[in-house]
């Protein structure tokens, strides 16, 4: 599922215009972001936790030489499913 057809699916049950519920949506994702990005976890209960990640420097290799690559230290999004997501997709 892409985001216009969440919207859309948001838009017939909340029985809104398809965008207002695209609208809303980015506002949601916009939120999540600016908190991550300042290292604040976002929880929805039942469904998980987007967090701010760090990744510490490592060696890798170029796929196309072969040739070894220092990559640096990043940041990076993570997400932790709650019980109720988890729950969800493994019903039989």
């Amino acid at each position: 599922m892409k985001k216009p057809e969440l919207a859309a699916a948001i838009a017939s049950k909340a029985e809104v215009t398809k965008e207002k519920a695209s609208e809303i949506l980015n506002i949601i994702t916009d939120e999540i972001t600016n908190a991550i990005c300042q290292n604040e976890a976002v929880t929805l209960i039942g469904f998980g936790t987007f967090s701010q990640r760090e990744r510490s420097a490592r060696t890798g290799k170029n796929p196309q030489t072969g040739q070894t690559i220092q990559i640096p230290a990043s940041k990076t999004a993570g997400f932790k499913p709650g019980k109720a997501l988890k729950d969800a997709c493994n019903k039989s």
